[in-house]
């Protein structure tokens, strides 16, 4: 057991999150006072000592994401000049995870600048859920638990006891994750290749992979607008799959227009995890929303005593 304190910090992004993973590690959210300025700046406070304390701050990344980095930095600097002894930062959908690489010239890698201006906040660790590439634990320059929803995925999707499963892997670049949740619901693996016009804009040119007469079972990291994964079922149903066609996604980021195309398209099911909250306005029939705080809270435990993380995956 560590000899320090720990403390469960909520930013405003995700407080329900940070209720139920405290609830789990039977502790109270420590009180913060949070507000902006009428010019628009953000004040943060902890109304009570850290000094020593082991603190976890838990802010994920919304719609409003360039607020919510804010708020962590403004955070961390308070917690970190009042003699917090190690602050963590749990950040379920990690800021800017899809600007990793320069693919075109001149483009920045803002997943690199995010990293950077967490740790010149005064971070010391990150706790993060399915980065968007595993390259990103390297944009630090100290330990990230990159933390996979795969066992989450895969527990659900076994109750349903498929017959002639095939995951899919919305594109290329997601094929690697598709095979390792493939093999662990013993289905075949299919490969949309699409080509991207522009940003949030996505073209089927083929699919890779039988899918006649099987049930299919599009897998990703996350949902933004949802135009692939609503342009791959067409071009999985054109191939001959089962009407039924399921999504697994860890980040509902359900960006317009993204809930009116999912309730058109009418997938059985759409099942993500609760890394983001989703609004009611886009909450439809088929969503269903899996809990992380309990893989989250024994991480947290396993960090703050120092054991290992990977035996809760």
């Amino acid at each position: 057991m560590s000899k320090f304190a720990l403390k469960i910090f909520s930013g405003k992004s995700h407080e329900k999150l940070a209720r139920d993973i405290a609830k789990r590690l039977k502790k109270k959210i420590s009180p913060v006072e949070i507000y902006r300025f009428a010019c628009g700046e953000v004040y943060v406070r902890a109304l009570e000592t850290v000094r020593g304390c082991n603190v976890f701050i838990v802010q994920t990344a919304t719609a409003n994401v360039n607020e919510d980095l804010m708020e962590l930095f403004v955070m961390i600097d308070a917690l970190k000049r009042s003699f917090a002894k190690r602050i963590h930062v749990v950040m379920p959908h990690y800021a800017y995870a899809r600007q990793d690489r320069v693919a075109l010239p001149r483009e920045p890698i803002s997943a690199k600048l995010v990293a950077d201006l967490i740790s010149a906040a005064g971070a010391d660790h990150v706790i993060s859920v399915s980065l968007h590439s595993d390259q990103e634990q390297g944009f630090f320059d100290f330990p990230v638990d990159n933390i996979n929803c795969m066992k989450l995925f895969a527990d659900y999707f076994k109750k349903k006891k498929f017959k002639n499963l095939t995951i899919v892997s919305p594109d290329a670049g997601g094929a690697k994750d598709a095979k390792k949740f493939a093999d662990k619901l013993g289905a075949t693996l299919a490969v949309i290749h699409k080509a991207r016009p522009a940003p949030n804009k996505s073209a089927v040119t083929h699919v890779v992979g039988d899918v006649k007469g099987r049930t299919c079972l599009l897998y990703d990291d996350m949902v933004d607008t949802a135009g692939s994964i609503c342009a791959a079922k067409d071009a999985l149903l054109k191939h001959g799959a089962k009407k039924d066609i399921y999504v697994a996604a860890t980040h509902a980021v359900f960006s317009d227009p993204a809930a009116s195309r999912l309730r058109k398209t009418g997938f059985k099911e759409v099942v993500v995890t609760d890394s983001i909250p989703i609004p009611k306005e886009k909450q439809f029939k088929g969503l269903k929303v899996l809990s992380i705080a309990d893989l989250l809270a024994k991480t947290i435990e396993s960090v703050h005593d120092d054991k290992s993380v990977t035996a809760n995956l």
